[in-house]
């Protein structure tokens, strides 16, 4: 059985000089507001994959209002949703992500973000696609208020 999922996050800009994404530190004028690491990409990754595999989404496993994912590493959520995957007998067919943002630029992170999500979904490189776009300046992404994040995965 082949199932489909998809994912989407925000996250507020804050204090802070660096922004997590696919679990790669990006240096930013700006930090992000979150109850964990705050890695939007991530989380939307984690969302598309439990949807897929019909295991609710992310708040319903890792709360934003439990201290023990206060500060979290997002990269350990993934992993933890992987083994849940597994569990229910899926595999991972590959991963598509976008990431929507007026600034950081992501561009020079984009092949460190594609080998971390490879190695935490035990998954070659080739079935990891990531990709940036920006609003244009419309919308609060464009204000440079907060990021987004899509996902889509193919599971079996």
């Amino acid at each position: 059985m082949i199932r489909i999922g998809q994912g989407y996050d925000v996250h507020q800009f804050g204090d802070g000089d660096a922004i997590m994404l696919g679990g790669v530190c990006i240096p930013h004028n700006r930090g992000i507001v979150a109850h964990s690491d705050g890695d939007v990409l991530l989380h939307a990754l984690c969302d598309a994959l439990l949807g897929a595999a019909a295991l609710g989404d992310i708040g319903r496993h890792f709360s934003d209002t439990d201290i023990e994912y206060s500060g979290a590493d997002s990269r350990e959520l993934l992993r933890h949703v992987l083994g849940l995957l597994h569990h229910k007998g899926f595999t991972v067919g590959n991963v598509d992500m976008t990431i929507v943002a007026q600034a950081p630029k992501v561009t020079p992170f984009m092949e460190q973000i594609r080998r971390n999500v490879a190695d935490d979904l035990e998954v070659n490189i080739a079935q990891v696609n990531v990709k940036a776009t920006t609003t244009e300046y419309l919308g609060f992404e464009g204000r440079k208020e907060g990021i987004a994040a899509q996902a889509v995965v193919l599971i079996s």
